[in-house]
């Protein structure tokens, strides 16, 4: 089988269903009646693993307090005017950098953290069965201490959402009998370097899918700084984690035939890591920002934090073939008319 590649080439399916038909084990209504119940069983089980307490969370920031997520810092935000306002907003792409300073009002305390449901639009995404311009995702944050900005701390709080995910996967497959795949346990971790010295001839996508394809659930580690190769491994923003500390989370997809990412998590940026990294990405112009100025000058608290995907994860668990069967979305001609070839429903 070919290695994984985001293009339209990989449309709906990389994967196993070539060789045989898909058909969702779900129906429609089921689907919408396990995905409310699998939320609110891994939101108990976050809440209870991490010490999370639940907030709101802005679907829009303004521009100039610098706490839009900027991504691999080519994505385009969805802005509109407020004109009773007199200014302009930008529909979030994540809420890494809210997060942070929320926990400074909320004033949490040590070991005390939030959790919250994060809608974006993500206008420049590339569409396919695991990617919408639609995201929805879990968002938490917690405040952590100065002894804790290490790679131990983040592999306990990644293993602490697998197993979260795997206590979500049993409780839904004990609901819905006829759902039998189930996602390893044993979390098999490794730096973005160990990965480029392991597959040194492939991509980054592709040295994900083969390490996971051999070991189903998997931590990558180190992601952001430049590698031996004078390549990175993915792009990642220079102002939320810090590059030595920060995680993906990936899982094997049997029904998909390929590696997902379920979550993006990390150690946050330190005020010296900060510097460092806008340093290095060349984006010392973000020190003006309000969220910028607030780090750097030690205003908010040392935190760990990150990103779990709802409708990837509800695909996963409930077993899809697309994404656009656990949520609603626009879809180009192609893949509407791939997916119905395939039988694949999509909301």
């Amino acid at each position: 089988m070919p290695l994984v590649a985001y293009s339209k080439e990989w449309i709906i399916i990389s994967y196993t269903l070539s060789s045989r038909s898909y058909k969702s084990i779900l129906t429609p209504y089921e689907t919408q009646t396990a995905i409310g119940r699998l939320k609110r069983n891994f939101e108990d089980g976050l809440r209870a693993a991490l010490n999370l307490h639940r907030v709101s969370a802005p679907l829009f920031v303004e521009p100039m307090t610098g706490f839009n997520d900027d991504l691999s810092g080519k994505e385009r935000p969805v802005a509109f005017e407020i004109p009773d306002a007199k200014t302009t907003a930008q529909i979030v792409h994540s809420l890494a950098k809210w997060k942070r300073v929320a926990l400074k009002k909320y004033g949490f305390s040590l070991g005390e953290g939030l959790y919250t449901d994060m809608n974006a639009i993500r206008r420049d995404e590339v569409l396919d069965s695991t990617h919408s311009i639609y995201v929805d995702q879990w968002d938490w944050e917690k405040i952590i201490s100065a002894e804790d900005r290490n790679l131990g701390y983040l592999k306990e709080a990644a293993s602490a959402i697998i197993v979260t995910i795997c206590d979500t996967q049993e409780h839904i497959q004990a609901l819905y009998p006829a759902l039998t795949h189930r996602f390893s346990r044993d979390v098999a971790f490794i730096t973005a370097q160990e990965l480029e010295n392991m597959y040194p001839a492939l991509t980054p996508d592709e040295r994900e899918h083969e390490f996971t394809k051999e070991n189903k659930t998997v931590c990558v580690m180190q992601i952001g700084g430049k590698l031996a190769s004078g390549k990175r491994h993915g792009s990642r923003a220079p102002d939320y984690d810090d590059w030595a500390l920060n995680a993906d989370l990936i899982l094997w997809s049997d029904v998909l035939g390929e590696a997902v990412e379920i979550s993006s998590m990390g150690i946050r940026v330190d005020e010296a890591s900060l510097a460092a990294q806008l340093e290095e990405a060349e984006c010392n112009h973000r020190r003006e920002l309000l969220y910028h100025r607030m780090l750097l000058s030690g205003e908010l608290p040392l935190t760990i934090g990150g990103g779990i995907g709802q409708s990837r994860l509800s695909m996963l668990i409930l077993e899809k073939g697309h994404i656009g069967e656990v949520q609603v979305s626009v879809w180009d001609e192609g893949i509407l008319d791939e997916c119905e070839r395939r039988g694949i429903s999509l909301l």
